[in-house]
C-alpha cells in the first residue's frame, strides 16, 4: 500500500514557501546563516514551523544543517553545479521530447515566456523561467520522470540565481526559450529536444566553465561531429 504523505501545516508552508522564494532570488545569499528565533520574527510565528520549514528545505538540497555551522543557504560551485546540471542534461530534453510527440499542450510554457518577458525585475523574471521548464516536462506522460526533475528544480534554481548574480544573461536565454517553444510548437521534437539540451550546457559552461568535464556538458550534436557518439 503507497502511504500519504502527511500534509504541511500552513504556518510551516508560508515560511518554506517564503525562505525558498528569498534563496532562489537572492536576497539570502549562499553560505548566509538562517537563524531560527530570527526568522520567527520575521514572519510572526513561533521557531516550530521555521525548524520544520528549514528540514524539508534541507531535503531538497537548499540549505545544509550542521551541528557546529548551525543552518546555512547551500553555497554554490562546480562540482554542484555539474551534479544538478548533469541530471537535467540526462532527463529534461528526453522528457520535453516526449511531451511534444504526445501533443501535449505547451500553453502553460507559452505563458511562462511572456511573464519574463514583461517582469520588471529579476525575482519575478526567474520565478517565470522556472515555470517554463517545468511547463516543458511536466507534460511528458511520465509522472515518475516529472517528480525527478522537480526534485533537482530548486538546486539548478539556486545555481542559476548565482549566476546571474555574477553575469545576468536574460536577453540570451530568453531568445534561446523561445526557439525551444517555436521547434516544440512546430512538433519537432528531436529539434526541441536538442535546442534544449545546448540551452542548459551552455548556461552552466559560461556560468561554471570548471564544471565541464567529460563531455558531460558538450551538445548531442558536438559529440557526433566529434566521433563520441
Amino acid at each position: 500500500m503507497t502511504s500519504v504523505p502527511t500534509p504541511i501545516p500552513s504556518r510551516t508552508q508560508y515560511v518554506l514557501e517564503e525562505i525558498k522564494r528569498r534563496i532562489l532570488t537572492g536576497r539570502l545569499t549562499p553560505g548566509q546563516a538562517l537563524v531560527e528565533t530570527d526568522l520567527a520574527a520575521q514572519f510572526g510565528v513561533s521557531k516550530t514551523p521555521v525548524r520544520e520549514a528549514l528540514k524539508t528545505l534541507a531535503g531538497t538540497g537548499l540549505v545544509v544543517m550542521s551541528q557546529y555551522k548551525g543552518v546555512t543557504v547551500r553555497m554554490v560551485d562546480a562540482d554542484m553545479a555539474r551534479e544538478v546540471y548533469d541530471v537535467r542534461l540526462l532527463l529534461e530534453p528526453e522528457a520535453l521530447k516526449r511531451a511534444v510527440r504526445r501533443g501535449a499542450s505547451l500553453d502553460a510554457a507559452r505563458d511562462a515566456l511572456t511573464r519574463a518577458d514583461r517582469a520588471d525585475d529579476t525575482a519575478e523574471r526567474s520565478l517565470a523561467n522556472r515555470e517554463f521548464h517545468r511547463a516543458l516536462y511536466v507534460p511528458c506522460g511520465n509522472p515518475l520522470l516529472g517528480r525527478m526533475l522537480d526534485e533537482v528544480r530548486d538546486q539548478a534554481a539556486l545555481v542559476s540565481a548565482v549566476a546571474w548574480a555574477a553575469d545576468p544573461s536574460w536577453e540570451r536565454e530568453a531568445s534561446e526559450h523561445r526557439e525551444i517553444l517555436r521547434l516544440a510548437l512546430d512538433g519537432d521534437a528531436d529539434g526541441a529536444a536538442r535546442a534544449l539540451h545546448s540551452h542548459i550546457a551552455s548556461f552552466v559552461r559560461r556560468a561554471f566553465p570548471e564544471a565541464e568535464s567529460d563531455g558531460e556538458f558538450v551538445a548531442p550534436e558536438a559529440q557526433k561531429e566529434d566521433g563520441q557518439a
